[in-house]
Formats: structure tokens, sequence, C-alpha cells
């Protein structure tokens, strides 16, 4: 529409290179998100707003897809880098979850 306002000549070549997903809410994200406030306190706020990802292809198989990573404002940047402090943290949330979902995993086997 933008296009032909202008009254543009143009041709579009549209090439999908993944479907956009929405994973429901499960006990994944909220592992995840008991994890997150435990280790920081801190609530935590679903956003796609990260970019691209290779969740797309995870979620076509039906599992639950989470994205967590540090906060990361120099990504794909010179000089990239992330704060020590909070890949520490993230580490603690990992474990946390893992811990979690095993614990919870062996229950439901009992």
């Amino acid at each position: 529409a933008i296009l032909d306002k202008h009254e543009l000549n143009y041709e579009l070549d549209w090439q999908l290179r993944g479907q956009p997903f929405l994973t429901a809410s499960g006990s994944l994200l909220r592992t995840v998100q008991s994890a997150i406030r435990k280790t920081t306190s801190l609530d935590t706020v679903l956003s796609t707003g990260g970019g691209t990802s290779d969740g797309r292809f995870l979620a076509l198989t039906g599992a639950e897809v989470i994205e967590l990573g540090p906060v990361n404002a120099s990504i794909h940047k010179v000089d990239e880098h992330v704060n020590i402090d909070d890949l520490d943290a993230l580490s603690v949330i990992y474990e946390t979850i893992m811990k979690k979902l095993i614990s919870s995993n062996s229950e439901s086997f009992a």
C-alpha cells in the first residue's frame, strides 16, 4: 500500500524463512519464571523482542520453547560483551531450572 501510494514501479519477491510461534503457558514457563524470581527477586516480562530465533524450528515439534540468556545490548556489534555478574546469576537460574524439572519429573514416575 505504501509503495502504491507513491506510485512506485516495483516487484516484491517474498521468501518466508520461518513461521512465527507462540509457546503456550506450561510447566516449563512456570519453572523458568519461578527460578528467575528465586534467584533475582525479579518478576519476568514475557517478550518476543529478541529478534530472529532458532526456537521457531523447535516449536514445530510441539515442545515448549523458552529463550533465556543474558541481557546483551552489544549483541552482534563490535566489541560484543556481557556483564559477568549476569552470567553468574544466569548459571544459578539454569541450575535451579534443571533441579526443579528433574525433581518434578522424578516425582511423576514414583
